[in-house]
């Protein structure tokens, strides 16, 4: 019996000594499990070092990158009871290269000018207008300058006119909208004068705007590229492509780019427009890891997908996120201050 049982506890010789030969399927199943759970993740972060976002699955994937730790752990667990050395340097080689990626990305340096005005900016995705009532309560609540409305179709337009429009208590007298149904509709509503600006065309609406700030021009550019579902990455990939085009064009003059990018850091997509000189203001104000959505599990589990990014002409001082109900997005409040860079 003895000489059974320390049978079942050796490695084989040879070119296969890393395979267990335990008789005990389980200890063989662990590692099977393992290795699979390791050939996913390793599928992802290799896109994440390749700086890819490589095809389906992998960029619905990429937003939930640090919570990749979790199959990594297990996996480690699994390797471990089955004595599978190679799965282990495997998986702690995968939980260095997670754990190396959830450092925040982008530039944080702070404009060098004198400041010049503060202005408070809002955005929120209210999935299909189910939140409209949910938004105007914490517009009068935190009196932004700049309000991002993204997926405001007919119904939330005109109920945003009626709350806000000229000669109203809470007056935003200047808007500049795409009208939609469903998601495609997106309005900017402004306490400041705008100017109409081309916008982006892309599946969904996504107005643009020149705002008048005390004297000081802002350009305004909501954001709402098409999500990554698997049948539309590649018209995902090239509206965040337009977006980073747009920030390029832009990075020399004070401008702020806000809405759902449906993308994270995590996504090379996403990280061609800050690598323009545009920063993140979540990062900014070190809240870069802090979920927007899904809305349902955050703060405990998500993907900050939802961002206000400004040009260097701008810092941020404050960003709160918001719990508006009927909504899958949570939103974002953020404190800007306008520097004079010469």
């Amino acid at each position: 019996m003895g000489s059974a049982t320390a049978e079942t506890d050796e490695w084989t010789e040879g070119g296969d000594d890393d395979v267990p030969v335990s008789r005990r399927g389980g200890t063989r199943a662990g590692a099977w499990f393992a290795a699979l759970l390791l050939l996913g993740v390793s599928v992802v972060v290799g896109c994440r070092i390749a700086d890819t976002d490589g095809i389906t699955p992998v960029p619905q994937l990429l937003a939930f990158l640090p919570w990749l730790l979790a199959p990594t752990a297990l996996a480690l667990l699994l390797a471990a009871l089955s004595r599978w050395r190679t799965g282990l340097a495997w998986g702690v080689a995968a939980l260095a290269a997670i754990a190396w990626f959830i450092e925040p990305y982008g530039k944080t340096t702070e404009p060098e000018g004198t400041p010049v005005t503060e202005l408070r900016v809002l955005t929120s995705n209210i999935e299909f207008g189910q939140a409209t009532d949910e938004l105007i309560e914490e517009v009068r609540k935190q009196s932004p300058d700049i309000v991002f409305v993204q997926e405001c179709e007919y119904t939330c337009d005109d109920r945003l006119k009626q709350v806000f429009g000229k000669g109203t208590k809470d007056a935003y007298p200047y808007r500049q909208a795409v009208e939609g149904a469903g998601s495609d509709g997106s309005v900017i509503l402004s306490r400041h004068p705008l100017k109409p600006t081309a916008g982006i065309p892309a599946t969904m609406g996504m107005p643009g705007a020149t705002a008048d700030v005390k004297g000081h021009e802002i350009r305004l550019q909501l954001a709402h590229p098409m999500p990554p579902l698997p049948a539309h990455v590649s018209t995902w990939r090239k509206e965040l492509s337009t977006l980073r085009d747009y920030a390029a064009a832009n990075d020399t003059r004070p401008t702020i780019l806000a809405g759902d990018f449906n993308a994270s850091q995590d996504h090379a997509a996403f990280r061609r427009i800050l690598d323009t000189g545009f920063r993140d203001s979540a990062r900014l104000t070190g809240d870069t890891r802090t979920p927007t959505w899904p809305a349902i599990t955050a703060p405990a589990l998500g993907a900050q997908i939802d961002h206000v990014l400004v040009s260097r002409d701008l810092s941020a001082n404050r960003t709160r996120f918001l719990e508006l109900g009927s909504t899958d997005h949570r939103a974002l409040v953020v404190d800007l201050t306008l520097h004079k860079v010469t």
